[in-house]
């Protein structure tokens, strides 16, 4: 059985799925491991690395495709490469359905077998495959250091002979994986950090890291059985929006997180809130590319609202693309070996999986 990988779209995406301390597990399977040539190279990775830990690289993609039992890739192939996906063929990605949806359509009704990692349900099992989390680890602290470098003061509290400067305060919204990573990331260098989020059981865990957690009067704990944040209600909003606008005119950086699966961003962080915030402040928004927390970001740009920087960052991982892709090609091998018979030496399909039937792209 071969499995492949292809180049990603280097304009857009700088991860890759398979990093060479993975092929000899892959091998240890029993798999042939098929990749691009220079398939790595732009992360620092030559094709001989690969090729000596057990890889063949090849120069056309299309014969990668064509050969391949199935394609582990980090996002969709293009409409040409998908057109070369035949019957029986397994694509295993963050294939994002709810935008790729005409394209899935396609491909699935050609009985390709889809599988897009970010659908993994909640359950311990899934735990060692989970990209969101290890990817949303990554960004939390990545958008922290980001943020900070676009922040034009010192961020811990510094006593000097010639006075004091007060440390920076930090608001994280939404205490998910990416959130609690932002506030342990931005507590280690020195901030002030609160936090927010609808779940009340997150507040033990903003705590421990030592983050003050913001919680409307009389608030409820707004959490799904998956452990996700549910919608709220138009009253909740309403004390939320008091206590943040309020919250907001002490605030120097704003990192946003909060997300819910499938659906547009809740927008938190209106702009009257933003009309409040000091000049100079800055606001990350991390839930960007699904339309973001701040009723001002823009997808891929930083703006600028009377001195107040809102930068709307899609892929933030770019910037962070070797330990990336170390973590998901972990993820990615872990997800493979759930769906791969060692004694069959095939991939067997069994929908009574959960793993495998929720991440199944209908």
């Amino acid at each position: 059985m071969i499995i492949g990988s292809i180049s990603e779209n280097k304009n857009f995406e700088n991860r890759v799925a398979i990093t060479p301390d993975i092929i000899k597990k892959y091998k240890s399977l029993g798999l042939e491991v098929h990749l691009s040539k220079d398939y790595a190279s732009h992360l620092g990775i030559e094709d001989k690395v690969y090729e000596t830990e057990g890889a063949n690289i090849y120069t056309n993609d299309e014969e990668i495709i064509l050969n391949s039992n199935a394609m582990l890739q980090m996002s969709i192939p293009s409409d040409e490469k998908l057109n070369k996906f035949k019957k029986d063929q397994i694509l295993i990605g963050v294939l994002n359905p709810y935008l790729n949806e005409k394209k899935l359509k396609e491909v699935t009704s050609r009985n390709v077998k889809c599988f897009s990692l970010e659908l993994l349900p909640r359950i311990t099992r899934a735990q060692s495959m989970d990209i969101l989390s290890s990817q949303a680890n990554l960004a939390g602290y990545k958008a922290v250091v980001d943020s900070f470098a676009y922040f034009k003061k010192a961020i811990p509290m510094m006593m000097t002979a010639a006075g004091t400067i007060s440390a920076a305060k930090v608001l994280v919204v939404g205490a998910g994986v990416a959130g609690l990573q932002a506030i342990a990331t931005a507590k280690r260098m020195g901030a002030i950090v609160f936090a927010t989020d609808v779940r009340l059981a997150s507040k033990e865990q903003v705590e421990s890291l030592g983050g003050k957690f913001l919680t409307v009067e009389g608030s409820e704990n707004l959490e799904t059985e998956s452990g996700y944040a549910k919608e709220t209600s138009e009253e909740f909003k309403k004390k939320q929006e008091d206590l943040l606008k309020e919250t907001l005119k002490k605030i120097d950086i704003i990192i946003c997180t909060a997300l819910i699966p499938g659906k547009k961003a809740p927008i938190i962080i209106k702009k009257d809130m933003i009309d409040v915030m000091q000049s100079g402040s800055i606001i990350y928004d991390l839930a960007a590319s699904q339309g973001g927390n701040s009723e001002l970001t823009k997808v891929n740009e930083v703006i600028d609202k009377n001195g107040v920087k809102i930068m709307g960052e899609t892929n933030i991982l770019n910037k962070l693309p070797v330990s990336a892709s170390n973590l998901y090609a972990k993820n990615m091998f872990n997800f493979i070996s759930n769906l791969f018979h060692k004694d069959k030496k095939n991939f067997v399909i069994n929908l009574e999986d959960e793993i495998i039937e929720k991440t199944k792209v209908k």
